[in-house]
C-alpha cells in the first residue's frame, strides 16, 4: 500500500512542482520570452500561458480518462509522468525571444498546453489509482496523501526557486539561471516513471474488468449516459472548494502586498507557513471521514466557510505579519474539513469501469472553470466595491450551492463498495 500511493502521489507532485517553478520565475521569464519594452505586458503574458492551461485541461481529463479506463490506470500514470518531466525540462532548454523572436513565446505555450492537458488526467488518475489499492475503509486516509503532494509540490518549487534567486545574481538568473529549477524536473520524474513501473494495476480495475477484457469501449459516452447525475453533483460539491483555495493560495498573498502595505516577500511568506501547516492535518481529515462519512465532513466545511472566512479578511487588513499568518491558518479550517474529501468523492461517486473519464471530466471542468477565474473575479470585485469582503460575498454564493447540493442530491459514499455501488458488509 506505500508502495501504491507513493507512487500515486509522485506525478502530481512533479506537477505542481512545476507549477510552483513557473509561477514564481514568471518575473524572470518575462522578458526572456517576450519582448522587454513594456515589463508588465510581459509578466501578463506569461501568466496569460499559465491560464490558457485552465481551459484546455478538461480536454486531458477526457483523453486520458477515456484511455486510463480502456487501458488501465497504471498504464496513463506512466505517460503522464515521463511527458510532465519532459515537457518542464524542455522549458529549461527553449530559446529567447532575442533568439528567435515570435517563435519563443509560441514553443513556451505548446509546451504549457502539453502540460495542461497532461495534468487533466494526473490527478484525477492517482485519486483513482490510491482508492482502487486501498483498505475499503480507509479510502480518505490514503487519498489525502495526494491532496498532500498538491501542497509539498507547489511549496517545493517555490523553495527550488527562491533558492535559486538567492543563489545567483539578477544578470545570471535572467541569463541561465531561471532554468535550472525545470531541469530538475526530468530526474525527479525519471525517480517516479521507476517506482510507478515497479506497481502493478490496481486489484479493483483488474477485479471489475475481468483483467482488461471487460472494459467499456466508449468509457467517456458511458460516463456522460449513466453518470451525468453524479457529476453534476460532484461539480456543485466542489466549486466551494475551487474558490477557497485559490483565494487562499493565490489572490490573498498579492491583496496583502497591494493592498494591505505587507511586502511581497511577507505575504508570500505567510502564505508558505500556512499552506506548510496544513500538509500535516490532512491524514487526519482523511482518518476522520473514514469514521463518520464525507457528508458531515463537506458540510462542516461549507459552514465554516461562511463563517470564517469573513474572519480572516478582518485579521488580515491588520496590516502586521503575524495578523497575516493568522488570516490564512484561519483558511485551513475549512480547507481541513474539504480538501481530502472532494478529492476521494472523485473516485468514489463513480463506477470502476468508467471512473477515470467520468471522475476526469468532472473535476477539470468544475476546477478549471473556477481556479481559473477566482482571482481574476477577486480583484475585480474588490476593484469595483472597494472593499474584500465582496469576495466573501462570492464564496458565499458557491458554499450555499455546494451546501443544497451535498444535503439535497449527494449520496454517503464511505462505506460504499467501488465494484458493485452498495454498502459494504
Amino acid at each position: 500500500m506505500r508502495r501504491a500511493v507513493t507512487a500515486g502521489v509522485i506525478g502530481n507532485f512533479v506537477e505542481q512542482f512545476d507549477f510552483g517553478i513557473y509561477g514564481y520565475l514568471a518575473p524572470v521569464m518575462a522578458p526572456v520570452f517576450f519582448p522587454s519594452q513594456d515589463p508588465v505586458v510581459g509578466v501578463l503574458s506569461t501568466y496569460a500561458i499559465l491560464a490558457i492551461g485552465t481551459i484546455i485541461r478538461p480536454l486531458g481529463g477526457m483523453i486520458l480518462g477515456r484511455w486510463g479506463d480502456r487501458f488501465g490506470r497504471r498504464s496513463v500514470l506512466l505517460w503522464t509522468i515521463a511527458l510532465m518531466g519532459l515537457c518542464t525540462a524542455l522549458i529549461g532548454v527553449l530559446p529567447s525571444y532575442a533568439q528567435v523572436g515570435m517563435l519563443a513565446p509560441l514553443l513556451l505555450l505548446a509546451m504549457r498546453m502539453v502540460q495542461a492537458l497532461i495534468s487533466g488526467g494526473e490527478y484525477v488518475g492517482a485519486i483513482a489509482f490510491v482508492v482502487e489499492w486501498a483498505e475499503p475503509k480507509r479510502r480518505a486516509y490514503y487519498t489525502s496523501f495526494v491532496s498532500i503532494s498538491v501542497f509539498v509540490g507547489i511549496l517545493g518549487g517555490a523553495g527550488v526557486s527562491a533558492l535559486t534567486a538567492a543563489v545567483f545574481d539578477e544578470a545570471a538568473l535572467q541569463s541561465y539561471g531561471w532554468r535550472i529549477p525545470f531541469l530538475l524536473a526530468l530526474p525527479l520524474s525519471l525517480v517516479g516513471l521507476w517506482v510507478r513501473k515497479r506497481v502493478g494495476e490496481t486489484p479493483e480495475f483488474v477485479k471489475a474488468t475481468a483483467d482488461g477484457a471487460d472494459v467499456v469501449k466508449a468509457p467517456l459516452t458511458e460516463a456522460f449516459k449513466s453518470q451525468w447525475r453524479e457529476m453534476l453533483v460532484f461539480c456543485g460539491s466542489s466549486i466551494t472548494l475551487a474558490i477557497v483555495s485559490y483565494t487562499w493560495v493565490t489572490y490573498l498573498p498579492e491583496f496583502l502586498s497591494s493592498n494591505v502595505g505587507l511586502s511581497r516577500a511577507e505575504a508570500l511568506g505567510s502564505n508558505a507557513i500556512s499552506v506548510a501547516a496544513i500538509i500535516p492535518l490532512l491524514p487526519l481529515a482523511g482518518a476522520l471521514s473514514d469514521r463518520i462519512g464525507r457528508r458531515p465532513m463537506l458540510i462542516t466545511g461549507y459552514l465554516s466557510a461562511l463563517v470564517l472566512i469573513p474572519v480572516a479578511f478582518a485579521v488580515a487588513q491588520v496590516g502586521t505579519f503575524t495578523a497575516a499568518v493568522i488570516a490564512q491558518l484561519i483558511y485551513v479550517i475549512p480547507e481541513f474539513f474539504l480538501t481530502g474529501i472532494v478529492t476521494v468523492c472523485v473516485a468514489e461517486l463513480f463506477a470502476t469501469k468508467t471512473r477515470f473519464s467520468a471522475g476526469g471530466v468532472a473535476y477539470n471542468c468544475s476546477f478549471a472553470l473556477f481556479s481559473g477565474i477566482t482571482p481574476f473575479v477577486s480583484a475585480l470585485l474588490v476593484s469595483t466595491f472597494g472593499t474584500i469582503y465582496a469576495v466573501w460575498g462570492y464564496l458565499a454564493v458557491a458554499a450555499v450551492i455546494s451546501l443544497v447540493v451535498v444535503i439535497k442530491w449527494m449520496e454517503e459514499s464511505y462505506r460504499l463498495d467501488l465494484t458493485t455501488g452498495k454498502p459494504m458488509e
